[in-house]
């Protein structure tokens, strides 16, 4: 899988590591139980801080898409993705509605908003084992 960052971005560089590698994760890029570089080993790779890249594996390791051993380092979670649970409903609603309500000022409508969402869901479901965009 390749990492692409913008570093030009408004997006945190660790908050694109983590959608990279989540996205990587639900394409099959990834796979369940496959090693991750090590901190220092990304960091140096993609050009940035290590602190940068650890915050990125510690969040995913909160969030349940990596185990890390002291030994093995960074995996991919071998054994169950985290579930959509209510806390994860809750926090794709309120991630969603700041983009439905600028939609929405933009004049879009809810079809139209909804088909983005859908293309940009099966974009990625159906590309299993393909390239990210």
């Amino acid at each position: 899988m390749i990492i692409q960052l913008d570093l030009e971005s408004d997006i945190p560089i660790y908050t694109q590591l983590v959608n990279q590698i989540i996205e990587g994760i639900a394409t099959g890029q990834l796979e369940p139980g496959e090693q991750l570089p090590s901190v220092r080993s990304l960091a140096a790779d993609l050009g940035i801080n290590l602190h940068t890249v650890n915050k990125a594996y510690t969040h995913l390791k909160q969030e349940g898409f990596l185990q890390i051993h002291r030994q093995r380092g960074a995996l991919i979670q071998p054994h169950r993705m985290p579930q959509a649970d209510a806390s994860f409903k809750d926090r794709l609603q309120s991630e969603v509605r700041p983009l439905a309500a600028e939609a929405i000022c933009r004049g879009m409508d809810e079809e139209a908003f909804l088909e983005a969402c859908r293309a940009a869901f099966l974009s990625i479901h159906y590309n299993k084992g393909g390239t990210t965009s």
